[in-house]
């Protein structure tokens, strides 16, 4: 093969596989939410590639500039958000700050745990077949009251039936050192293990979601996001 010519298609291959990697920005601008053409455009690996991109600015303290009162305003007539994030309650794991979001970027479901029920599925289904989002991340995080409430079998009122929604991926969770709430690092290997729990929920309990999982339209994914370092991991 001529040089010139292996070149030449080294460079197309290259530029191929950093088009289907890269990741875009969702606001072309600080006032202009995200359109229905720009986030159309996206792939779901775009999607996730860009949340992990706001989340390192976040952590650098180089969060962007955004009129917000613009974006409200741009959102009143309709919103095109391009993933969906199912996270826990707790106040220090808001999703749209950790992953530098604007108005109408993202759909955001919080409950205690990032548990699942039929009513967040509900949710989740309406994001993605009926709006369009591309992504579906569920978002664990380190030091969960939750995980640690199902560890220590808490029982109070209607936390009782949130909390076994949790316990599965207590014994799921392989550790060999002390398994009590007392413990972080068990705290924490349960909190990974009901993210993936929660995502083979969703796979399981939402044929709509799972087909459009299989036909490439969006992506169901998980990550873990540490309040001591404000890191997401993206797992799996």
């Amino acid at each position: 093969m001529h040089r010139r010519h292996f070149l030449g298609l080294a460079a197309a291959t290259c530029a191929a596989a950093h088009a289907d990697t890269a990741f875009a920005q969702f606001a072309t601008s600080p006032a202009a939410p995200l359109d229905k053409a720009s986030r159309d455009a996206l792939t779901p690996a775009q999607v996730l590639a860009e949340l992990k991109q706001g989340n390192e600015r976040f952590r650098a303290g180089k969060r962007l500039q955004r009129d917000y009162a613009a974006q409200q305003r741009g959102t009143a007539a309709g919103q095109y958000p391009a993933a969906a994030i199912l996270g826990c309650i707790d106040s220090r794991a808001p999703a749209e700050l950790v992953f530098d979001v604007g108005i109408g970027d993202l759909f955001t479901a919080r409950i205690a745990g990032n548990v699942v029920n039929d009513d967040l599925l509900g949710s989740l289904e309406f994001a993605c077949a009926v709006s369009g989002a591309k992504a579906v991340l569920v978002l664990g995080h380190t030091a969960c009251g939750a995980i640690k409430g199902a560890i220590d079998d808490v029982e109070m009122g209607n936390l009782t039936g949130l909390l076994a929604r949790i316990k599965p991926a207590i014994s799921a969770t392989t550790f060999a050192g002390d398994r009590s709430s007392k413990s972080a690092a068990f705290v924490d290997a349960v909190a990974r293990t009901n993210v993936s729990t929660v995502i083979d929920h969703i796979r399981r309990r939402s044929p709509i979601l799972a087909d459009l999982e299989t036909k490439g339209a969006i992506r169901i994914a998980g990550a873990m996001y540490d309040v001591s370092s404000g890191a997401v991991e993206m797992l799996g």
